[in-house]
């Protein structure tokens, strides 16, 4: 009972601040690694223009234009989906790495002390980073665990702050949850991380859950738009629709049917609160397949880029997806592919 009563306090005390910019995060998992796909949501109250690139590998980058930064060749290619053709938001690396970013309106980035000497990592191209680097979970908490970076992070849609924390899911269907806390990093890892949405923290949001599951998914489920509502949604089907023995086809539907259940529907909008809104896109990793499918909210169909069937070795070319007409596609969209010059980070 004392348990019950903390998660109702925190669930209470959740719905009590300001709502955030939705995002919804889903990983599948068949009974064994077969079967490994992330869904993800991104909702706004307004479109956000995001197109598709792909990478190959070998790609000399840096994570600031100057001063203490990280230098690196990407050791992977990837297939990205950038923000105003300023900022990675998510991707997929040809190891099966998948990093999504939603926003966390409770974060608190580390800052780089003045004259330490510490790399900074922009936001822009912090997804990246870890596609470019890292082929599992494993190896990136490893890198976390020893290295410390500053952030640094742009507004976007006149002035809102880029607040976010990240999911990364590789092959083995494991998950790293990043989190900053008052300025410290907090990593959580495990197959068992299956959902993620936006504020609290995720320890909090794990003992919000808890009441829900204590209440019994069959008996009632939060109908809101929150994110403590869409998290307690996601993570009782996520774990109620039947995943053994499927194929990739068959859990593909089953994933995208959740993915619907948590978003906001289609012109959607709370009065006073316009971040609380439209799903504006949504997204598929198969992470086995290499496919990363995409459906706008607006659109009929959903499109996917195949990475198995494009040449990401080095000097091989970055190719570029303008969504602006998406209306008109569909299935496979490999060759609707163009040549491109890298996108410009929002420094």
């Amino acid at each position: 009972m004392k348990i019950l009563r903390s998660a109702l306090f925190i669930a209470a005390a959740a719905l009590s601040v300001g709502s955030s910019m939705a995002c919804s995060r889903v990983v599948f998992r068949g009974d064994s690694t077969d079967v490994v796909m992330v869904g993800r949501t991104l909702d706004w109250r307004t479109p956000i223009p995001t197109n598709i690139y792909v990478y190959p590998a070998g790609m000399s980058k840096t994570s600031m234009p100057s001063g203490p930064r990280l230098e690196w060749t990407s050791k992977y290619g990837s297939v990205l989906a950038v923000g105003y053709d300023g900022g990675v938001t998510e991707g997929m690396n040809d190891r099966g790495l998948v990093v999504n970013g939603l926003f966390c309106k409770v974060s608190e980035y580390k800052q780089a002390p003045e004259g330490s000497g510490m790399p900074v990592m922009s936001l822009a191209v912090l997804v990246s980073y870890f596609l470019d680097n890292f082929a599992t979970v494993d190896e990136v908490q490893e890198w976390l665990e020893n290295n410390e970076f500053g952030i640094s992070g742009k507004t976007f849609d006149g002035g809102t702050v880029s607040l976010l924390h990240w999911g990364l899911t590789d092959r083995s269907g494991k998950t790293l949850i990043m989190e900053y806390d008052g300025g410290n990093l907090n990593l959580y890892a495990s197959k068992d991380y299956q959902v993620l949405t936006n504020d609290p923290v995720f320890t909090s949001m794990q003992a919000i859950d808890s009441y829900w599951k204590q209440v019994g998914g069959m008996n009632f489920l939060p109908g809101g738009v929150r994110s403590p509502d869409r998290f307690a949604r996601a993570d009782y089907f996520i774990h109620h629709v039947p995943s053994a023995h499927k194929t990739s086809a068959q859990a593909l539907p089953e994933l995208m049917s959740i993915m619907a259940n948590v978003s906001v529907p289609f012109n959607y909008e709370v009065p006073g609160q316009p971040e609380l809104s439209t799903t504006q896109w949504l997204t598929v990793s198969d992470i086995v397949r290499g496919r990363y499918y995409m459906k706008f909210a607006d659109s009929e169909g959903a499109f996917y880029v195949d990475l198995s069937e494009l040449t990401l070795h080095p000097g091989a070319p970055v190719l570029k997806l303008d969504t602006t007409h998406h209306d008109d596609f569909f299935g496979c969209v490999n060759d609707r592919l163009i040549k491109s010059r890298p996108f410009n980070p929002m420094w």
